[in-house]
């Protein structure tokens, strides 16, 4: 009897229906409604769209002269090669070092992992403190150091003259675990088998990582590449709680079309619309380049 549910097909629409129609009120809907949105004037958050804006590309032939936008593209381009280098980078570079461990491991995944649980407004507000122009952690500790004159009170402006650094910093710092896990994941899938076999023809370690590891991780580290690009492609809280209205020119896509949503809703809508198009043209050229290679399953 218990075979024959499964067989049934038509029960699995049961199942499926509420989670479809979850999607669509809350995802496809508003998705296409936002497209929508950009074609139409719409001044202020909560009215009504009345009229087509004329010409209907009004407000994309907008974006191509908007200085602010033109900031928040390349600022936003700096975010994704960020990401890729730092988040995954560094990523790779812990989990090749923690797989190598055999006791205490699980300290160093609690640990690489916990930035992620930190709310990222909380995270921006520490981050603020550290860099921080008059008594800043970072500042303190270089005048400790003799970095930085002490008696002159000589101090650092991070947040003016290191905008980007000063932004990008703890954006790193809190993704860094969440590919680590991934990655780490998909080095426990890989046979020991493998490397010993390496050794026994004379393999050194490096050799083990270039023509085993990473060949065998591929699908692991294409899928953070795009997590990363599309994550820096709509980061937002953290930024902005650092700099709030695009301080020192750090408008990101993100920010920039926040900043625009309760003024010019239309205009933001086709800021999004932008975000997504690029999103969706980075992720399919990420996976061009980590083309599906079945891992090696023992």
């Amino acid at each position: 009897m218990g075979a024959q549910i499964y067989k049934n097909k038509k029960l699995i629409w049961i199942f499926l229906l509420p989670a479809f129609l979850f999607m669509f009120v809350y995802l496809y809907y508003p998705f296409v409604r936002n497209i929508l949105n950009s074609f139409m004037h719409i001044k202020y958050m909560g009215t009504a769209g009345g009229e087509w804006n004329s010409p209907w590309y009004k407000n994309y032939l907008a974006l191509l002269s908007d200085p602010k936008m033109k900031i928040a593209l390349k600022n936003t381009a700096i975010t994704i090669a960020a990401t890729i280098i730092g988040q995954v980078g560094i990523a790779l570079i812990l989990a090749l070092l923690v797989s190598n461990i055999k006791r205490g491991s699980g300290f160093f995944r609690t640990v690489f992992f916990f930035p992620i649980v930190i709310s990222a407004t909380a995270l921006g507000l520490l981050f603020n403190l550290i860099f921080l122009y008059d008594k800043g952690m970072i500042n303190q500790f270089l005048q400790f150091a003799g970095v930085l004159n002490r008696e002159a009170n000589e101090l650092i402006d991070w947040k003016a003259k290191h905008a980007m650094f000063t932004m990008l910093t703890p954006v790193i710092w809190q993704y860094v675990g969440f590919y680590f896990v991934i990655l780490l994941t998909g080095l426990a899938g890989i046979p020991d088998d493998l490397y010993e076999s390496a050794t026994i023809d004379g393999a050194t370690r490096w050799q083990s990582v270039r023509y085993i590891t990473l060949p065998l991780l591929r699908n692991s580290i294409g899928t953070c590449v795009i997590l990363a690009v599309t994550g820096a492609l709509k980061v937002f809280d953290l930024p902005w709680t650092m700099f709030v209205n695009g301080m020192s020119n750090t408008w990101l896509t993100g920010t920039y079309m926040y900043s625009k949503v309760y003024s010019d809703v239309d205009y933001a809508s086709a800021i999004a619309v932008v975000i997504v198009v690029i999103g969706v043209i980075l992720s399919a050229a990420v996976n061009r380049i980590f083309r599906q290679n079945v891992d090696y399953q023992a």
